[in-house]
C-alpha cells in the first residue's frame, strides 16, 4: 500500500479506536448535499474523497467497524461501533475507497472538484455560512 509519490495521512474515529493510514492519493472530493447524505452525516452535506480501493491499511479497530447499505440505492456509511464516526469504505460495486474527508486526522492536499446535488442543499445551510463566526461557544451573556 505504500506510495513513494504521495505523503501517507492516518485517519481515526472520534474516540480513538479505529485508525488508519493511506497515501494522499485522492482522485475526487465532492461535497454532496442530497438529503440520503444528509441523513447517513447529521449534517448538511457529505464531504468524501474517492482514492484507490486498496489504498487503506487499518492500523487498529477494524473489529469495529459497522457497515450500513442503503436497501434501494447505492448509499453506503461505515462507522465505529464505540463512538459513531463515520469511517472509510469500498463502495458497493467496490471500484473506490470512499474516505469521508471529516475522519482525517491532517487534511489532504486535493481541493473540493464540485457540489452535488445542490437543489437539495439545505436553506439552513447559506444562512449557517453566513452567520457570526466565534472561536468557541459563542456566549450568552
Amino acid at each position: 500500500m505504500s506510495d513513494t509519490n504521495h505523503p501517507m495521512l492516518t485517519g481515526s474515529c472520534c474516540c480513538g479506536k479505529v485508525s488508519f493510514s493511506l497515501a494522499d492519493d485522492f482522485s475526487q472530493f465532492y461535497f454532496c448535499h442530497c438529503q440520503q447524505c444528509q441523513k447517513l452525516t447529521g449534517s448538511a452535506h457529505a464531504a468524501n474523497l474517492l482514492t484507490a480501493p486498496e489504498n487503506i491499511q487499518w492500523l487498529q479497530g477494524e473489529e469495529l467497524l459497522k457497515r450500513y447499505d442503503h436497501p434501494r440505492r447505492s448509499f453506503t456509511k461505515v462507522f465505529c461501533t464505540a463512538c459513531g464516526s463515520g469511517l472509510p469504505f469500498l463502495t458497493q460495486s467496490k471500484l473506490f475507497l470512499i474516505v469521508p474527508a471529516g475522519c482525517l486526522d491532517t487534511p489532504p492536499t486535493r481541493q473540493p472538484d464540485a457540489q452535488m446535488f445542490c437543489a437539495e442543499q439545505t436553506d439552513w445551510h447559506q444562512l449557517g455560512i453566513d452567520a457570526p463566526k466565534h472561536d468557541g461557544f459563542p456566549c450568552n451573556d
